[in-house]
């Protein structure tokens, strides 16, 4: 769970590092001025549409750093090697059938660096 005091620090972070203000950057990543305000002030939660739009708009945003602060920001690729992610490992679109007396999948969703996700339902 994202701890939302934090979550408002490293939000207030990115508009010092940009030098935007609050309204700015909802203009930036195209969401209403009064979402960063309730954002700020601690009254609402980040929405998961929210952080990809950051993360999309903010290519040296990392999301993980952005959710519980593991990583850096600005992001940086570690000597040696090239700013780009390694490619995720791939899924077989189709899930295993479960015993109907276990538990079973309803969904995974997996995240990618560049903001977008996919999302898999189970049978």
């Amino acid at each position: 769970m994202v701890n939302t005091e934090d979550f408002i620090r490293r939000l207030e972070q990115l508009l010092h590092y940009y030098g935007l203000s609050a309204s700015a950057f909802a203009d930036k990543v195209q969401v209403q001025r009064s979402s960063i305000s309730h954002l700020l002030s601690g009254r609402n939660k980040p929405s998961l549409d929210f952080v990809l739009k950051v993360v999309k708009t903010f290519p040296e945003v990392n999301l993980y750093w952005l959710l519980n602060g593991k990583g850096s920001f600005p992001a940086e690729a570690k000597s040696g090697e090239s700013s780009k992610a390694a490619p995720a490992p791939s899924v077989t679109k189709s899930l295993p059938q479960a015993d109907p007396s276990e538990k079973t999948i309803e969904k995974i969703i997996i995240f990618y660096s560049d903001g977008s996700f996919k999302s898999y339902h189970g049978h």
